[in-house]
This record gives structure tokens, sequence and C-alpha cells, in this order.
């Protein structure tokens, strides 16, 4: 591990200046016009971090951040978990880096660098990510002093603080809407439904457990509504490639999908191009990705969202406070406020009632332990 402790992070970019990241968020609220063409713009934000962590040591805690592969500006996972380490920052006058690993080998020498910095010493390092967690088992056993906290993965060490999220609740959420949206005669924003064909569809990004937990609690979801649905899916191997995202869903509407739920990260814009250019629907995943991807807003019913963000600046806090819970897992769902389903600011307000009805209803009976939700697909689905 020599080597990997002294190896410089090549894209490494460090945000301690509010004004640069308000500056970013600003640029990530506009949206360009759309060309209606099936080309995939994928340089949608702006960045605005600097290059001086000269301040840490007069910060509260300086936290080092580890990002997803596909890195800030996703409009999705990454930038959610960016949101609460940014109001840990307001609320605590925290110092934190921005680390944007490129790669799965990547992980495990940006983990190592950050533990064994002395200046800034972090107090907090926060992995964003399930495919983080078998570099983090490794890493955190070498440096059993410092404190870790990992989102979406569970590592069997005494200094790190698991959090998980049942994204398969949430993904019944948006399962049982899509079924509800299908089956009606519905014409929005910049798309339309197909009652007669009444089919919807899913893309994943990195076919593994995690992701197989979105599809199943969607496909429950979908069966969940009165009438019968086909569900189509499919996974397109990465959370960066938005052109196999566009792909994937083309192929769907084509197929008669009306409404396409994604849990693919930065893949996903693909989708929200696809649902533009065919005039039917999407669902996004773990932000609110009608207020992040604003140019697709007239496409995007709802979206899933996974509190990422709460989970950071939840380790963040205890960190500073003396209190983090290292060695245990905290799991977040419906109940807990981890997810959710959100409606999209533009076409929000034209759902019908009776389907928000519907979709709250089976919300509360999830919560209140009358609607057990699969995590797992069942053997004809996969």
């Amino acid at each position: 591990m020599t080597e990997t402790r002294t190896k410089t992070l090549s894209r490494r970019r460090v945000a301690v200046g509010l004004g640069g990241a308000l500056a970013g968020a600003t640029a990530g609220c506009l949206g360009g016009d759309n060309s209606g063409t099936a080309s995939i713009d994928t340089n949608e934000t702006a960045t605005g971090e600097t290059d001086d962590v000269s301040d840490a040591a007069d910060a509260s805690a300086t936290v080092g951040m580890i990002y997803a592969l596909g890195g800030l500006d996703d409009r999705s996972f990454n930038d959610a978990a960016n949101r609460g380490i940014q109001r840990a920052r307001l609320d605590y006058d925290v110092a934190f880096s921005n680390e944007e690993p490129a790669s799965m080998p990547d992980f495990e020498t940006t983990q190592a660098t950050l533990s064994a910095s002395e200046s800034p010493d972090y107090d907090l390092i926060c992995c964003i990510g399930f495919l983080q967690g078998d570099a983090l088992s490794t890493v955190a056993g070498e440096y059993p002093d410092q404190q870790y906290a990992i989102v979406d993965s569970v590592v069997d060490r005494d200094n790190v603080a698991n959090y998980v999220f049942r994204e398969h609740e949430g993904s019944f959420q948006a399962g049982h809407f899509a079924g509800l949206v299908t089956s009606r005669d519905l014409s929005v924003g910049a798309g339309s439904t197909r009652p007669d064909e009444r089919a919807v569809g899913f893309v994943g990004g990195v076919d593994s457990g995690l992701i197989r937990r979105f599809e199943a609690g969607y496909r429950a979801g979908v069966d969940h509504a009165p009438t019968d649905v086909s569900v189509r899916s499919t996974y397109v191997g990465a959370f960066d490639d938005p052109e196999a995202g566009y792909a994937a869903a083309a192929e769907m509407y084509e197929g008669g999908a009306d409404v396409v739920y994604h849990a693919a990260g930065g893949s996903g814009l693909g989708v929200f191009q696809a649902a533009q250019e065919y005039g039917r629907y999407a669902i996004g995943v773990d932000s609110d990705q009608s207020r992040s991807n604003p140019r697709y807003a007239d496409v995007i019913l709802a979206s899933m969202v996974k509190r990422v963000g709460t989970a950071v600046y939840d380790a963040t806090e205890r960190t500073i406070d003396d209190s983090l819970e290292t060695g245990s897992t905290t799991a977040l769902g419906l109940a807990e406020d981890g997810v959710a389903l959100v409606y999209g600011t533009s076409l929000g307000p034209v759902i019908p009632d009776d389907v928000r009805a519907a979709v709250a209803e089976s919300g509360e009976r999830i919560t209140s332990g009358d609607l057990t939700v699969p995590s797992e697909l069942e053997e004809s689905d996969q």
C-alpha cells in the first residue's frame, strides 16, 4: 500500500469556498434548449470548486467526500450527496474536499490517500456508493484510527458507519404510480400515454444486487396497480453512459412503454432525452430530477428520491458531536423519510387526484407494515 498512499489524485477537486459552490449550483439550474434530436448532452453543469484547503484548520470538522463513478454534476446520486455536505458546511462551518475517482481501482487509491493525509487531517471520510465497499474494507483495516462513513453498502469494520436505504420501498411507489399512469389517457407537458398498450420500463445502471432492489420494488408496485401492465427492463452496465441510457429507453418507448423509470445515475439523462423525443414520460431517481434537470421537466412525472444528503449530513453532524456510530448500520426507508416519491415541478400539479390518493394509500400501508415490499426479483423476472 505504500505506493497508493503517495499517489497523486488526478481528478481531485476541493470545495471549501461556498461562493464557488453556489456558482456551480446556479449553473446546474440552467438547462440548454432541446433540439429534439438523439444527441446526448453530457456537459450540462459548470462546477465552481476551488483548490484551497487553507481554512481547514479553523473548521469544526474536515471531511473527505469520495463520490461514486460518474462524479459530480450527475444531477442525481452524487449531487444529492454533495448537497448534504454543503448543508453541513453552512450549519457547522465544515471544510471538505470533493474526490471523483475515474475507475474502480481509483477507489482504494483515493481512500488510502485521504486516510494517510496529515494536511488536512480528515475527521471523516465519506464514501458514496456501493462500489466502494470492497476497497473500504481493505483501507479501513489499515487505518483503524480513521473514521469512515459509507452510503449504500455495509462494511464490517469497527471504524465504519454504514448507511443503507430501503430503495425498494420508494421504487414500489414509483412502480405503482407508473402502473396507474399507463392505464390512463394522459396528455400533459411534452408527453402522452397509450392506454391500450399498458406498458412501462425500467433502466438500470450496473447490474448488481442494489440496483435489482430498485427493479424488484418497481415491478411489485406495477403489479399493485389495478390493471395488468407489462414491464420491460434492461441494464446498461454503467452509471455514466447517457447514450446507452438513451438507446435502452428508446427501444422501450418504441415497444409501447409510456413511462420509463431509471436507476442509472448519469446514464439516466439519456432516458429523459428519449422521453422527449418519443413524446413519453420518465421517472427520475435519487434527486428530484425535474429540478436538477429542468430542461426535461416537461417529461419527468416524478422522481424516487433517496435522501443521500441526509446520510452525509448525519454522519458529519455526529462526527462533530463525537457520536458517530461506527461499526453499525442505519437503514432509511419510507417511514424514516429516507426515500420518497416526489412529483415533478411542471407535471405534478396536473396528475389526477385519484392517482395521487392511490399512491399515498400504498405508501401509508408500507410505513404501517401492512404492505411488505419485496427486495429481490422473482425468478421469472431475472
